[in-house]
């Protein structure tokens, strides 16, 4: 479903080392609906993995729950973005994130599972079927939280990396670990960097950074953005850090601009509720942090075409923020990359009933080659699948606010512009607003491809108080209505 909600808007204020810019609305912009939510009754889900693990051509989900046990339960996808539950694991203690692909190289894919509270990653083999083998224990040298998957020690194989902040004993380590892989599903004793910065112990994300043909990782601190050089042998050596903002949570790479030698790096900042981005030099380097603040603390972060253009964008998870309005509540924000290293306002889509959105991850859920989003709504036991199906783009993506208008009057329109960014015309079924609210559309009832038309409201209050409203379109671009968010506010 498309919602337009409120979000921060974007000052242009210089800090040491920081900028905050402003976006301008993006001219495409793919279009989600929520299509299902998993309950997954009384578990508290973390994170979720996606894959085929089934091999019949439909993605499916493991979904990581670390309350009140450990476990990870997967879900079979049915080909249309619905899911059916598979079998459950008992996993760890407290397990947080997962990582997927085939150890063995057979094809057959397989699980890594950080299990916080016990100093060790949990490896769990597919049996190519949906199902899969007990997890095994690879010890580390503190509580594991965030991991990943590369080449890092030159042998052919898939390792595991994980970054690492203080043990189950007390014992801090304030490093990066990795974990050999032996190609057989099985995984060495870990090779231990320490990290000279601040870390917080929860991010890590591996890309070749400096083009020497060896993987290198960048690591979340305090305020700030450590990079760690490979040496091709599972060890690494410090190569300075960047500033960013509160809390950075988790970090996504990619080639933001046209230029395929130098890896950039965005970062999710939650208690600064904003994404930074920080493009790379090609040499190990980065250029200074540039700002894009959302509406509620960004929990995850990935990057992905969304939108087909052939440019990263970049979806956040957002927590939500409860409030008297419920202005921010859970869902993903998606920012529309510009393909030079700069993105769109981000255009935020609610999900979920409860507070704190943990997680999101992307993949072709229906079969329709374009990216979908799951979604983890933590405190109401959820993972929700959002379909990416629509070709209609609105400006501006906030809500039409009225403000303060006089009981008994009628206030100045207000304008929403609508482009069909798609290459079939669009087809208008209906167009209404909710009571105290009127629409007029300009738009008729077809848009041809790459056609714009506007949309006016106007609100007229019944009764002094907040009023919050909707106009809900009904069109081919969608199996479900579209929604515009209105308020006033009646005097």
């Amino acid at each position: 479903m498309f919602a337009v909600r409120p979000s921060s808007l974007l000052a242009l204020t210089i800090f040491p080392l920081l900028l905050h810019i402003v976006a301008v609305p993006p001219a495409a912009q793919a279009q989600f609906e929520t299509r299902s939510g998993l309950d997954v009754g009384e578990s508290y889900p973390y994170s979720v993995v996606v894959g085929d693990f089934d091999r019949d051509g439909t993605l499916d989900v493991a979904e990581v729950n670390y309350f009140p046990t450990g476990s990870v339960s997967v879900y079979l996808g049915d080909g249309d973005g619905t899911f059916r539950l598979g079998s459950t694991y008992a996993v760890g203690v407290f397990p947080w994130y997962g990582v997927t692909a085939s150890f063995r190289k057979n094809g057959i894919l397989d699980l890594a599972i950080s299990d916080k509270l016990t100093n060790g990653i949990r490896v769990m083999l597919g049996n190519g079927d949906g199902t899969f083998q007990p997890p095994v224990s690879y010890p580390t040298t503190a509580e594991p939280y965030m991991l990943a998957l590369g080449g890092f020690m030159g042998s052919g194989n898939l390792d595991i990396v994980t970054v690492e902040g203080t043990s189950t004993q007390g014992v801090p380590c304030n490093c990066v670990e990795v974990l050999p892989g032996n190609g057989d599903g099985t995984f060495g004793a870990p090779v231990t960097t320490p990290v000279p910065y601040d870390i917080d112990g929860s991010a890590v994300a591996p890309g070749d950074f400096n083009n020497d043909g060896k993987l290198d990782v960048a690591v979340a601190g305090d305020y700030q953005v450590d990079i760690l050089l490979g040496n091709g042998k599972g060890a690494f050596s410090p190569d300075g850090y960047y500033a960013v903002s509160a809390t950075p949570q988790s970090i996504a790479t990619g080639y933001f601009t046209s230029n395929k030698k130098k890896l950039d790096l965005a970062v999710a900042n939650t208690e600064g509720e904003s994404v930074s981005v920080l493009l790379g030099n090609g040499d190990g380097t980065f250029q200074q942090a540039v700002f894009y603040d959302v509406a509620s603390p960004p929990t995850w972060l990935i990057a992905q075409d969304m939108n087909g253009d052939g440019k990263l964008d970049l979806i956040t998870s957002n927590s939500g923020q409860p409030g008297e309005l419920q202005a921010y509540p859970p869902g993903v924000t998606v920012l529309d990359g510009n393909g030079d290293g700069t993105f769109q306002q981000g255009v935020f889509y609610p999900a979920g009933n409860a507070f704190d959105g943990n997680y999101v991850a992307a993949g072709d859920f229906n079969g329709d080659h374009k990216p979908d989003l799951a979604f983890v709504d933590l405190d109401g036991s959820t993972v929700i699948t959002l379909l990416n199906t629509g070709v209609a783009s609105f400006s501006p993506t906030t809500p039409l606010n009225f403000q303060k208008q006089v009981v008994g009057t009628v206030s100045k329109a207000k304008t929403v512009r609508l482009t069909n960014t798609g290459a079939s015309e669009l087809k208008i079924q209906s167009m209404k607003a909710s009571a105290e609210f009127a629409v007029t559309s300009m738009c008729g009832s077809r848009v041809a491809p790459g056609a714009q038309c506007t949309i006016h409201a106007t609100f007229a209050p019944t009764r002094k108080g907040v009023v919050q409203g909707t106009i809900s379109i009904i069109d081919n671009a969608s199996s479900k209505p579209q929604v515009i968010e209105l308020l006033g506010d009646g005097t």
